[in-house]
């Protein structure tokens, strides 16, 4: 299996190393990300899970020292929330202080996770130029050679010429779907951060609608 894998690798030519590189950058570009975003789904729910008891009691201002001492996400927006609920006049400045929050975590979120796209775009491409490059060269040395050898040299050139297309779609295919479980976790975790947003401000409104009655 190895001594396949190596001459699979070999016969392909010079353009098998620049696909390569683009695996090696894709591998650590999406083991980073699947890590960042199983981390923050995990502290974002261990968090909710903390602060929520304490949201519906109305118990906002231990809310308020917990969420501004954490650098997770959801706390991140919350505090703004939080920080904003003496001095708000309605739900709207409430709500509009945690989609500052949001607006700059959205970013931290889905970061480096669309170059996995750009990758596999770049593998096919590559390993289309490198079988374009090798078949010219595989036409131009059939030119010189006697009739009776062309058909055998052109069959061989052309097979060892693909080696590159095949490697370029054995790389971008993987990048492809793990580019699109990435984006799955991302806009999981940008939903439940909406949807906490949500739940955030109707509590506040039943606070302030109990508080003025």
């Amino acid at each position: 299996m190895y001594i396949a894998i190596v001459s699979f690798f070999q016969k392909g030519g010079p353009f098998m190393y620049p696909i390569l590189l683009v695996l090696a950058f894709g591998i650590a570009i999406a083991i980073e990300r699947y890590i960042y975003l199983s981390y923050s789904r995990k502290t974002n729910r261990k968090h909710l899970a903390t602060l929520m008891p304490l949201l519906q009691q109305g118990n906002f201002k231990q809310a308020y020292e917990i969420t501004s001492k954490s650098n997770s996400t959801v706390n991140q927006i919350l505090a703004q929330g939080l920080s904003r609920y003496k001095g708000a006049t309605n739900r709207d400045d409430i709500e509009t202080a945690m989609e500052e929050s949001m607006m700059e975590a959205i970013p931290r979120l889905e970061k480096r996770t669309h170059y996995l796209a750009m990758f596999a775009n770049i593998a096919t491409l590559l390993g289309l130029l490198g079988t374009i490059i090798g078949l010219i060269r595989a036409f131009t040395a059939v030119a010189q050679v006697d009739p009776s050898m062309k058909a055998e040299i052109l069959s061989t050139s052309i097979s060892v010429a693909m080696n590159t297309t095949a490697f370029g779609l054995m790389v971008a295919i993987p990048l492809i779907l793990i580019y699109t479980v990435l984006q799955t976790k991302t806009t999981e975790i940008i939903d439940s951060l909406e949807m906490t947003t949500v739940k955030f401000g109707n509590l506040i409104m039943q606070r302030k609608n109990g508080s003025s009655a």
